[in-house]
């Protein structure tokens, strides 16, 4: 299977985003041929104010976004990881939900993000996701061919023991979409997703949000790109630098089973099991 991540620039402009994302797979489909696709957090609507966040959100599967994302993976018989984009829930508040679909465009796993970013980075600004989201609370996963791909979204990948029980439900594959800070990527971003990878001996893919978005105040926020797909021995396979585009890169199963039996982690683990 050969995985494609897509790197994005999201603003508070859906037709913009969803256009952007239509050409981005489209010319990765063209040039790289994947078998899945899989897209960044936010990928339709970033920024903005609480309200304009609250009004992007969609239900699904009858949304505009799940329709586009149903859409693009039956038009090219693809798998598609749909990143996250803002579902409607209860409370007056949103989910921040993964939605990956098969070849044909039906929908096969739906993840909303646990770990919310309730932070303040370096810089002093402060990130507040739980005024808006409500958090999952549910382990997912799904099947795409024969491959078994595990759900997560950004801030969770802080957060091993999410990732110990995808490894332990058959996850060979973890997907870890995202719209890093500048502040915390440029320290953080490689190091987290290499030891997911490393400590689940899966390949994690990480498609990301790159560069300025609208913060709802008339300022510019800054996300770290660097969209990457790490293999189970903890190396970067694949790589996107600045700018929007894309990385593809294949997964070998093979050489997966080969680093599980060779260092078996899995049975040797003597806490949490």
């Amino acid at each position: 299977m050969k995985i494609t991540s897509i790197q994005m620039n999201s603003t508070n402009d859906k037709d913009i985003n969803l256009t952007s994302a239509s050409d981005l797979a489209e010319a990765a489909i063209k040039a790289d041929k994947p078998d899945l696709i899989a897209f960044p957090e936010m990928m339709a609507f970033y920024g903005g104010t609480i309200a304009d966040r609250k009004e992007s959100a969609e239900n699904i599967p009858e949304g505009r976004t799940t329709e586009f994302l149903s859409t693009l993976a039956k038009k090219h018989g693809v798998f598609i990881h749909g990143g996250s984009f803002y579902e409607k829930g209860g409370d007056n508040k949103v989910y921040n939900t993964t939605v990956a679909f098969n070849r044909d465009g039906e929908v096969i796993a739906t993840y909303r993000k646990i770990h919310l970013f309730d932070i303040t980075t370096p810089d002093g600004k402060d990130y507040k996701e739980s005024d808006t989201v409500i958090a999952g609370s549910d382990i997912v996963t799904y099947q795409a061919d024969d491959i078994t791909i595990g759900c997560s979204i950004c801030y969770d990948m802080r957060f091993a023991e999410l990732y110990l029980k995808l490894a332990a439900a058959g996850a060979q594959v973890i997907m870890l979409p995202a719209a890093f800070t500048l502040q915390t990527g440029k320290d953080h971003w490689d190091t987290l997703i290499r030891a997911r990878a490393i400590e689940t001996q899966c390949y994690a893919v990480a498609p990301a949000q790159w560069g300025a978005y609208p913060d709802g105040a008339g300022g510019t926020r800054e996300t770290w790109g660097h969209s990457m797909i790490v293999d189970p021995w903890g190396l970067v396979v694949a790589r996107s630098s600045y700018g929007t585009g894309w990385a593809s890169a294949n997964i070998d199963v093979d050489y997966l089973n080969r680093i599980r039996t060779d260092v078996p982690v899995a049975s040797h683990r003597r806490i949490g099991s």
